[in-house]
């Protein structure tokens, strides 16, 4: 091996786990001790400002700035408690990730020092400035003005010494420059929407709370190795490399024992999560070699979504004390499982209610139809939309691809929900919309109780599944923050609900029985949304060709699908939901077509470098010895003797040369391709260029130095390979 790769290899390989020491205390006795949360809000706060916040919280009303300076102040009290020296707005660029600038808990005091203070209006509002965020168009670079608010929905927190405020971020003139905006619009209009229809079924329904139930997929891999492969340190992931002659196919990771290692990880960045009020529940191998999984208990939405943020951050702090890197790529390995990051959305009432859930009685049956029926309407009217929500340069390299959801979008129901949408489109009379009871199974075997079966089986390979009580949306991918595909999701069942309540409505108004009018509209949706509705293989070419046929959007680039945005259909919901102004949904769709082709080009810069600076040197030096070698054998040996034992290493010789020449050519034309996208001002053609002429430069290139690892001596392969990524010794 190269030397730097032989270090790697053997840090890596001497690796122990880390100790992680465990609290004393239960888990209930620190969980949530790194929050703001009620108890400490009753804590901190008089008691009438302590009521009034948490009325503000639960009815979704403003705070004033009285109350806000009362409640800085008691936040205040506690951050320094704790340790904190600095407070930060914490947002939600359009990067994807978190943003953060830190101030002090100071102010001058008029006799040359300094006294710790902290006022409401710190903590309502503040201007980051943050002109360097991408905006897509709202703001000029000089025009730097940018205003971040508080989320009281969402209770602060400290990460290390520093008080973390969740606020949304929107530009001088109003629009928003973040993710939380449009989340939080989307929510409420669902809030909205759904409590209108709820109604119909439960009259005394206040609000509908949409919650989340997030999936993390992850992998890791030893920092050693992480820093002896460019492509992962730059692009989070390989850009090259040949497949492990054993990878997943034994299917022997999946819920395997974990590692001992990776178990000391996980336990540290649980308790890491418990502090910091994250509820990670879940932790267990998953199917691709050093591939695992986190997954909380449900929340509502947007808490969950700051949860999720929060997490990401998290895992890299912890990881790192591990000797680990996490890869949330949604691809980073070839050949193998990519990582996604499930989104089981559900909707509630502020009883209790599960709205997507079966009831006792023929009404409670009639509302779970009812909502059934909003949401396939929805995602079968705006299918290409939400597929958009969900894709980028990272996730498009996962769609369709090992045990991932192809790349259209569809509905599982399963058989049991689709038996019973079958009978409501026949029913004239709601007492005859019925729902099974859950079957049993009995295995005949004496120490094995009844197994109770769920009212619907899983399909992996559905983008978005019903799952029992919820939907999950399988497509969202691992790196992404959530809110983009919420957004999309939550603004287009609003937008439905809204037309169906506008419908019931009218009927009733014209003298109809109001069950009737419901019943009528919701077989008329189950008749139009048949499209969208699909059971089975989602990875087979013949349901490529069927959705085609249905009319379901089946457009595989990127670029391409962010039109979507801009259809009619899209403006005209996102502007009557209140979630996006047609201004803003312009500028993100310019935000996403700049940060396709800055991911692509970054992703070829690195290829091109590692292609003419590492592997075709490695190439030519093996090329070398193997010319050494022939010369040798011919002085050696003479005649036919001689060219039967060096022939071989001749047609090794030659296929080096091949694919050394095939790799030096495409390089070359990658960059004059980059290069001619570059002069492209148009951010959307330019995104098209780099899609359809460079991506392709990009899998031939990594063909021909996939091939050239298969031949060329271990010794001298300058990186390290998957077989040593992949198993964490």
């Amino acid at each position: 091996m190269s030397n730097l790769r032989t270090k790697s290899v053997e840090e890596a390989s001497a690796r122990k786990a880390v100790k992680v020491e465990l609290p004393k205390e239960r888990v209930e006795a620190y969980y949530g001790k790194q929050v703001f949360n009620r108890q400490r809000m009753f804590e901190y706060l008089p008691k009438d400002t302590y009521e009034s916040l948490v009325d503000a919280i639960d009815n979704r009303k403003t705070l004033s700035r009285e109350l806000a300076d009362s409640v800085a102040e008691g936040m205040k009290r506690w951050a320094l408690d704790n340790g904190a020296r600095h407070y930060t707005h914490w947002f939600h660029p359009l990067t994807g990730s978190t943003a953060e600038k830190h101030d002090a808990f100071i102010e001058h005091d008029g006799k040359g020092g300094v006294v710790e203070k902290f006022s409401g209006k710190l903590l309502v509002q503040q201007e980051p400035d943050a002109s360097s965020f991408p905006n897509g168009g709202i703001r000029n670079t000089f025009e730097a003005r940018g205003y971040s608010a508080w989320d009281i929905s969402s209770p602060a927190f400290i990460v290390d010494n520093t008080l973390c405020i969740p606020t949304v971020f929107v530009s001088y003139t109003g629009e928003s420059l973040d993710y939380k905006t449009p989340l939080l619009r989307s929510l409420n209009s669902l809030d909205k929407a759904a409590t209108r229809v709820a109604r119909f079924f439960i009259p005394d329904v206040k609000h509908v709370t949409c919650n989340l139930g997030w999936e993390q997929e992850y992998f890791l891999v030893d920092e050693a190795l992480y820093a002896a492969r460019p492509d992962l340190v730059m692009t989070g992931r390989t850009l090259m490399g040949h497949e492990s002659a054993k990878n997943q196919q034994l299917e022997d990771h999946y819920f395997g024992s974990i590692p001992s290692r990776v178990e000391a990880f996980m336990l540290d960045l649980e308790l890491e999560c418990h502090k910091l009020g994250i509820p990670a529940k879940t932790r267990h191998n998953e199917v691709a070699p050093n591939q695992f999984e986190l997954a909380p208990i449900f929340e509502e939405a947007n808490l969950a979504n700051d949860h999720n943020l929060l997490l990401m951050s998290v895992m890299e702090e912890v990881a790192r004390r591990h000797n680990f890197r996490v890869l949330l790529h949604e691809k980073p390995f070839a050949g193998i499982n990519g990582s996604g990051k499930h989104n089981n959305w559900s909707l509630g009432t502020d009883s209790g209610v599960l709205l997507f859930a079966p009831g006792k009685n023929e009404r409670d049956n009639f509302r779970f139809v009812t909502f059934v029926a909003n949401v396939m309407a929805a995602v079968h009217k705006h299918n290409g939309l939400l597929k958009a929500s969900i894709m980028n340069a990272t996730n498009a390299h996962r769609l369709g691809a090992n045990e991932a959801p192809p790349a259209i979008i569809s509905m599982f129901l399963g058989s049991a929900v689709s038996a019973i949408l079958d009978k409501v489109e026949q029913a004239d009379d709601i007492n005859k919309i019925t729902i099974d009871g859950k079957e049993t199974i009995r295995l005949d075997i004496a120490q094995i109780p009844e197994l109770t079966l769920d009212n619907t089986d899983r399909n992996r390979t559905s983008p978005f599944a019903f799952t029992g009580n919820r939907f999950e949306y399988r497509a969202v991918g691992s790196s992404a923050n959530n809110a983009s595909a919420l957004i999309a999701l939550n603004a287009a069942v609003a937008n439905q609900l809204n037309e169906f309540a506008e419908v019931v409505e009218k009927c009733v108004a014209d003298g109809m029985d109001r069950d009737l009018a419901i019943l009528q509209e919701v077989k008329k949706l189950i008749r139009e949304s048949r499209p969208i509705h699909f059971d089975g293989n989602g990875y087979s070419e013949e349901w490529k060709q069927e959705a085609a046929k249905r009319g379901l959007d089946v457009e595989t680039s990127a670029p391409l699908m962010y039109d979507r945005y801009m259809d009619e259909a899209s403006v005209k919901m996102f502007e009557k939901t209140g979630v996006l102004s047609k201004k803003e949904i312009e500028a993100r769709n310019e935000v996403k077509w700049e940060m396709y082709t800055k991911k692509i080009q970054i992703e070829s810069r690195v290829l091109g470098d590692l292609a003419i600076n590492h592997i075709i040197p490695a190439a030519v030096r093996y090329q070398s010895v193997l010319l050494d070698n022939v010369f040798k054998i011919q002085q050696l040996f003479k005649g036919a003797k001689a060219d039967a034992i060096s022939s071989q290493d001749l047609a090794n010789i030659e296929a080096i040369s091949d694919h050394v020449s095939v790799i030096k050519t495409s390089v070359e034309s990658m960059i004059n391709a980059r290069k001619r996208a570059n002069h492209i001002d148009n951010e959307r053609l330019k995104a098209i260029a780099y899609h359809d002429d460079v991506v392709p430069y990009m899998e031939d290139i990594r063909y021909h130095i996939d091939k050239l690892e298969l031949m060329v001596d271990n010794e001298i392969w300058p990186l390290p390979k998957y077989r040593e990524l992949l198993f964490i010794r």
